[in-house]
Order: structure tokens, then C-alpha cells, then sequence
């Protein structure tokens, strides 16, 4: 039996490299060989830091009996869902027809063609709860395909044809939600607050942190982002050591965490204490801020630059493999241990968010937090070098040397480039900005054009298209909204669009970002917690956004900052850069409008504060530019 995983990028397939099911990894060569064989196809998707996958493949797919039976009577995928998240969104929309609750391990029987017919998600080995033993399960799939297969055909081709139906609604267009229906939005989200134990609903318990990204830039929602935040940074889900998060609790006061630590979590979190520090200078949201980037700098970044995925749940503690038991010890404890491991695959989406939080929180902190800075750079230029190819599209995946075949989905254009426009901003080097817009401009539909089509469903999308497996068998979701624990690629886009259209005030990059929103505002008023960085972008695009650029001048800066360029770091302004004449010049050489014409006054560092690019009149006074840092 040849061994498909042993060589794999993904971290998560190679771990079931040595199981005695015939695993293929995620390609047309599988389907082929289901149709030449006359089988179904088992389609098993999970990640590297996933708990109950790590469970399944150690009950089941390690089970020789049991990968006698798959072997025999089916072809076998196994999906890396952090590689390939278009595979993953496609088969989870398939499989809400057959199961609730949907989660990883997500286990989906489909046709030779990918057309879904069952699904679930943990099988347990035995009869459980009600629930069948996944040889039952497998058995019952057999018998199916084999005695009604003319029914399980036309059950799966019904399947398909309501996602493809769901999918053209989809694209349907509706207003943008207005200040009436944004303060509805914040009023439901309060309304789903606990408030004996903080965070959102009941158990399990999650930080949702993209709706608190919404609560925070809202008058009527900061205080319960903050209070929210403050409650997460002094419970179990935080380890007080390493500083970083965990992906979430099992209890609703945040007891028994699963102890997995994404990098997507991080970095939002990361990014919304610096933006609690920066509204009440509390040191509480400083603490909590600055641990959470010496846990990405310490703890996930790789010697290369780039960051890892994620940190495992379970580890080797004296002896014996645990879940979370590594962070049950104290620090001394601990350095007489291995730490879990990392899924060192580098995503370059998940990286840009690491990017971006990382040079505003380096910004914000000064002198502190120079490392932060620094890190984010490093990851920058390391995805600059390794997964920006020549024809200047981007790599989705690499690990040490090698690079995924996986396509680079609109996440990570969407990312990628926020991050790169905010390290740009933050250090005042116009290059990130540069390489930011030219992937942008790559994912528009008509990037010459004065002003996108609003009527164009695919505004932004990635360059190279939707995989090319899931296109083959029109299974691929043309435009998916969908969030979970992070912006959807749609949104990251969008809201990038944006940044780069307050740069340079060119209008297409508005224009697109408001048509790419209008597909999925109907969306939202039904789950608005699961909508937090489309409601953020709502807002963003419903009010007028402040802009503010201190300009020092380029022979004299001080080592020690001027009281100007410190109030900037705190100004509460949606984008705030601080640069030399020289920096300046450059980004309005290069086509960034929002710089052309700014100066320093003589040897005094000079702020403009504009609305949507109408600006008062300069200021050198810290105190005349206002904002929490100013007096």
C-alpha cells in the first residue's frame, strides 16, 4: 500500500501517515480512482491542533480491522482543513443537509463526482449515547451505495443543486446596513452577554473575537467589549505565563479550555486589548496586550520568520501524553518539559492578521514594543520571499522549504494585504504598501476601471480561482461569507479595499469594497455574533473615518519621541501614521494621496487630522490634536 501522506506539507496529514487505511491527500487522482473502482469516497477533514481528530485517528483510522473495511469498500481523503479552507467550506455546507453541531473531524461520504450523500463528524469506535459505532456508520454507507444507489445518487444530487440554488441567492444584492440597523446589531449581541462569567451564551465558550473587533469602534458596544476583554484576560481560557489564548472552554465560566492556541485568535485578540489600551490606558489591557505578542514573537514565530498555524493541545508531561496537562505547570515546571508542538505550516492569510496586530501593537507601545515591530517585519519580508511567486500571485501554504500545492484563496489576498498596509503605516516603509496595493488589484474583477461594477457578485476574487477539484465537479462556492472565529476572505478583501482607498483616495477601491458587502448584508440581522468582522466593515463604511498622518522631519528625529508623535500612538483614528518628510514623499510618490504635501513645520514634527480626506488645519501642539493620548 503506497504511502500518500509520509511526504505531505500539512503537518495534520502526516500524522496519519503510518495509519493502515489507503489514504490519498486531496486531489482528482482519488475520485478517479473511485470511479474506476466503483466506490464512495470517504472525505475526512481536521487539522493538526484538532482534539477529537487526534481521538478518532487513534480509536479508528489506527484500527487495521477497521482500515481493512475502508480500504475494501471505499477511497479515502484526508484534507488538511487549514490547507485547503475552500475544500472545507464546500463540504461543511454540504454536510449541515445531514448533521447539527458541525465541527472537526468532519467525515463526509460523497459520489465518485464529490457530491455529498452523508455526513458526520467524531464517530466513536463503539456504540454510544444513541450514537452508532463508526463501523456501523461505514457498514450503513456500504449497504446504501450498494442496494439504493439510485436514491443515494438523487439524494446528493439534490444536495448539490440547493447549495448551487443558495448560492446564486447568494449573490443577490441589499443596502448596506444603516446607523439604525447597526445599533439593532449591538443591541442583540448585549442581549446574548453573560453576565455572571462574561464572554457570549453558555457552554461551550468561545471569544468570538471578531464581534468584539465591532463592539469596540461603537459608542454604544465599547463598554461591553471592554468589560468582555477584561474578563477574558483574567480567566482559565489565558495562560498568565506564556501570555497567548486558548481556542476555547468547555464550561461557561472558562474551565476546561481546550488547549490548542491558533494564531488567528491571537492576533485578533492581541489587536482589540491594544485597542482597549489606547481607549482607557488601563493597565490591565496593556498586561494582557503585551502577553499576548511575547506569546507570537516567543512562542510562535519561526526561525524563518513566518509564524506557525497553531500550538498542539496535548503534550508529553512526565512521561505521559496529556491533553493541556504542560499548562497546568509553573514556569520552572514547564522548562523540564517539551512543549507541545507547533503546526508549523505557514498560512499566509492567518499570518497577515499576525502582521497586522503585531505592527499596531508595536506602534501603539513605543520604546516596548519595538519587538512586536520587529517580528512582523521579519514575517513580512519571509512571506515576501517565500510565498509571493514571480507572476505575483501567492502561495497559500509552505513549511520549511517546501510550498503547498493548495491554490491561495481570497483570505489570503485579503489578509496578506491588510497586515502589509498597517506595517506600512506603522513603520513608515512604502514598499509593504506598494506590494499591498498590486495584490489587491490582482483580486479585483476589473482593476483598471475608475469604479467597480456594483453590480459584479465577484468584485474580488483570488487570481487563480477556486480549487480546481471542487470547480471540476461545480462544487465551488463562488462567494462565501461565512466567518467563523475570523473575517471571511470576502471581508478581509473588502475591508483591505478600504484601507488602500483612504491611502489614495482612488474610488474603485471604496466602490468595490461596498459592492463586495452588499452580497451578504441580508446575511447578518439573523446571527450577528457569528457576522463580528462584517458588522466591523459595515460600520467602517457607514461612518466617516478619521486619518491621521505626524510627519517629523527626516536630518534631526529624536531618539526619544516627541509628545506629538506619542499622543499618535494612542489617537483613537481608524488609520494613524507616523513618518519622516523623506517617508512621506515617498508614499505620495508612489500614488498615496493622503501624504502628497505633508510636512514637517521647520524642526517640529507637524499632524494632519482629516475626515475622509478633509482635514483641519495642522497642528504641532499634542494637546490640540485631541484623543486619549494628547493631554
Amino acid at each position: 500500500m503506497p504511502n500518500r501522506l509520509v511526504d505531505a506539507i500539512s503537518p495534520y496529514l502526516r500524522s496519519h501517515a503510518e495509519n493502515p487505511v489507503d489514504w490519498h491527500g486531496w486531489g482528482a487522482e482519488a475520485f478517479t480512482e473511485a470511479r474506476n473502482r466503483d466506490l464512495p469516497v470517504l472525505v475526512s477533514i481536521g487539522y493538526s491542533t484538532c482534539h477529537w481528530c487526534h481521538v478518532m485517528a487513534r480509536e479508528s483510522f489506527s484500527d487495521p480491522d477497521l482500515a481493512g473495511y475502508l480500504n475494501d469498500n471505499f477511497v479515502s481523503i484526508k484534507v488538511d482543513r487549514e490547507e485547503h479552507p475552500d475544500v472545507d467550506a464546500s463540504y461543511l455546507a454540504a454536510a449541515s443537509a445531514f448533521v447539527q453541531g458541525l465541527g472537526w473531524p468532519l467525515n463526509v461520504f460523497v459520489t465518485p463526482d464529490g457530491k455529498a450523500f452523508h455526513a458526520g463528524t467524531y464517530f466513536p469506535p463503539r456504540p454510544m449515547l444513541g450514537n452508532p459505532s463508526f463501523r456501523e456508520v461505514l457498514e450503513a454507507v456500504t449497504d446504501a451505495w450498494t442496494t439504493r444507489r439510485r436514491e443515494v445518487e438523487a439524494g446528493a444530487s439534490r444536495v448539490a443543486e440547493a447549495l448551487a440554488e443558495s448560492s446564486v441567492q447568494l449573490r443577490a444584492q441589499s443596502d448596506l446596513p444603516d446607523a439604525g440597523a447597526l445599533e439593532v446589531m449591538v443591541s442583540e449581541i448585549s442581549a446574548m452577554e453573560d453576565v455572571q462569567f462574561g464572554g457570549f451564551g453558555t457552554a461551550p465558550k468561545f471569544p468570538v473575537a471578531p464581534a468584539l473587533g465591532f463592539l469596540l469602534d461603537r459608542v454604544d458596544g465599547q463598554q461591553l467589549a471592554l468589560r468582555t476583554l477584561k474578563r477574558l484576560g483574567a480567566s482559565p481560557l489565558r495562560d498568565p505565563i506564556e501570555g497567548g489564548f486558548f481556542r476555547y472552554a468547555v464550561n461557561r465560566d472558562w474551565s476546561e479550555p481546550h488547549y490548542e492556541r491558533m494564531l488567528y485568535d491571537n492576533a485578533q485578540l492581541l489587536d482589540h486589548y491594544t485597542q482597549a489600551w489606547k481607549l482607557t490606558g488601563e493597565p490591565w489591557a496593556r498586561l494582557v496586550a503585551e502577553g499576548v505578542g511575547r506569546f507570537l514573537v516567543q512562542v510562535m514565530q519561526l526561525p524563518g520568520g513566518g509564524f506557525a498555524s497553531a500550538q498542539d493541545s496535548e503534550s508529553t508531561v512526565k512521561g505521559q501524553r496529556v491533553e493541556g496537562g504542560y499548562y497546568t505547570l509553573d514556569v520552572d515546571a514547564r522548562r523540564a518539559e517539551t512543549p507541545p508542538a507547533l503546526d508549523d505550516k505557514v498560512l499566509t492569510g492567518w499570518n497577515g492578521l499576525a502582521i497586522g496586530a503585531l505592527a499596531r501593537a508595536g506602534f501603539a507601545f513605543g520604546e516596548s514594543g519595538a519587538e512586536m515591530l520587529g517580528a512582523a517585519r521579519r514575517a513580512a519580508d519571509y512571506l515576501q520571499h517565500r510565498h509571493v511567486r514571480a507572476d505575483g500571485t501567492l502561495v497559500r501554504a509552505s513549511i520549511g522549504s517546501r510550498t503547498s500545492v493548495a491554490e491561495a484563496t481570497l483570505e489570503d489576498y485579503g489578509m496578506y494585504s491588510r497586515g502589509l498596509l498597517e506595517l506600512a503605516l506603522s513603520t513608515g516603509d512604502v514598499s509593504y504598501a506598494v506590494t499591498a496595493r498590486s495584490l489587491l488589484d490582482s483580486t479585483l474583477r476589473r482593476p483598471s476601471d475608475k469604479v467597480v461594477d456594483t453590480e459584479d457578485s465577484e468584485v474580488f476574487r483570488a487570481p487563480n480561482g477556486a480549487d480546481p477539484v471542487l470547480e471540476a465537479q461545480g462544487l465551488a462556492i463562488a462567494l462565501d461569507p461565512s466567518e467563523g472565529a475570523y473575517p471571511s476572505g470576502l471581508t478581509a478583501t473588502a475591508g483591505a479595499a478600504n484601507i488602500l482607498y483612504l491611502l489614495t483616495a482612488e474610488p474603485r477601491y471604496r466602490a468595490g469594497a461596498e459592492a463586495a458587502m452588499s452580497h451578504v448584508a441580508a446575511l447578518v440581522p439573523d446571527r450577528p455574533l457569528a457576522f463580528g468582522a462584517t458588522l466591523r466593515l459595515f460600520n467602517t463604511l457607514t461612518e466617516a473615518t478619521e486619518q491621521l498622518v505626524v510627519v517629523s522631519p527626516t536630518e534631526s528625529t529624536p531618539k526619544t519621541p516627541t509628545e506629538l508623535v506619542e499622543a499618535a500612538r494612542r489617537h483613537p483614528a481608524a488609520l494613524v501614521a507616523s513618518v519622516t518628510e523623506q517617508q512621506a514623499q515617498a508614499f505620495a510618490n508612489a500614488g498615496f494621496e493622503l501624504f502628497a504635501g505633508r510636512t514637517a513645520m521647520g524642526s517640529r514634527p507637524r499632524a494632519y487630522l482629516c475626515l475622509d480626506f478633509v482635514c483641519l488645519l495642522p497642528v504641532t501642539d499634542a494637546a490640540a490634536l485631541g484623543g486619549p493620548g494628547a493631554s
